[in-house]
């Protein structure tokens, strides 16, 4: 597992019964994101995937929405005083013409829950930015209830480091038909969701309109903003939504699965997408 996992010794106390035992940790690094050499943020991430990670980072803030328009993504030498290389600092070139992200984004203008922003302020960001607007339900596949389910259980099967650790988030894509296709796991959940689209988007696979974002633990706004910046018409969470997050969801027309547990479920917008029986 490399870096993404560490050993420490533990005190394990079970019945009252006292031991020293090791005990698997998932890695937490600092990864700071440069752009044309300029540092733009620094984001707590398990290493690994860390140029999908960037990517989809710039894709979140509207700064590229193709693989075209990044020129290259590189490691920074030189992190520490030694000069050797930490790996904990990249920098993201951009294509010729492609504009450089400005101060206001390096404030986290609309994708820190403590930015300050109100939710309109934070609304009308993602309206501005975003490059593609959602099919319409219309236009759009349905999903059946067992499938939605289904897809936590599919979801879990895959999470080789959580099985060791416990301690790391998930995001999955899946089909409409249920077929997962990509998974990425991070301390962050932001972070496991940067690098699933980022990924996406340097495969070219995007806009994400045939497909259903799953993620492991709460829909925040930040999520539900990524899944409508690379036009993802569904996501679902195994645990409780924001009310910003539903607010995104309605305006966008993002369908919102929440408390995705077993067969229960809460759908909080985009409800057209979910096939009921009956």
């Amino acid at each position: 597992m490399g870096r993404v996992t560490a050993r420490r010794q533990v005190l394990r106390v079970r019945d009252g019964v006292a031991g020293h035992r090791p005990d698997t940790l998932v890695v937490e690094e600092p990864l700071e994101i440069r752009v044309m050499g300029e540092p733009l943020a620094v984001t707590m991430r398990t290493p690994g995937d860390d140029f999908p990670l960037a990517a989809g980072f710039l894709l979140s803030e509207g700064v590229v929405t193709s693989a075209k328009q990044i020129q290259s993504i590189a490691y920074c030498a030189g992190a520490v005083e030694d000069g050797s290389n930490t790996y904990n600092v990249l920098d993201v070139r951009l294509a010729e013409g492609v504009p450089v992200p400005g101060p206001e984004l390096r404030r986290h203008v609309y994708t820190s829950s403590s930015c300050g922003l109100c939710g309109k302020a934070s609304l009308e960001a993602v309206h501005t930015t975003a490059h593609w607007e959602l099919p319409p339900p219309a236009d759009s596949y349905r999903l059946s209830p067992a499938l939605l389910s289904s897809l936590p259980d599919r979801l879990r099967e895959r999470q080789r480091v959580f099985e060791r650790t416990g301690g790391l988030h998930a995001a999955a894509l899946f089909t409409p038909e249920g077929r997962l296709v990509d998974l990425r796991e991070d301390v962050g959940r932001h972070n496991a969701v940067d690098k699933l689209l980022g990924q996406a988007l340097l495969d070219g696979q995007l806009p994400l309109r045939d497909s259903v974002l799953l993620v492991s633990g709460r829909a925040s706004f930040e999520l539900a903003q990524k899944a409508v910046m690379a036009s993802v018409p569904t996501l679902a969470a195994v645990s409780a939504p924001s009310s910003l997050a539903v607010d995104l969801a309605e305006e966008a027309g993002l369908t919102l699965v929440a408390f995705l547990r077993g067969t229960s479920m809460n759908v909080y917008a985009g409800a057209e997408r979910v096939a009921l029986d009956g």
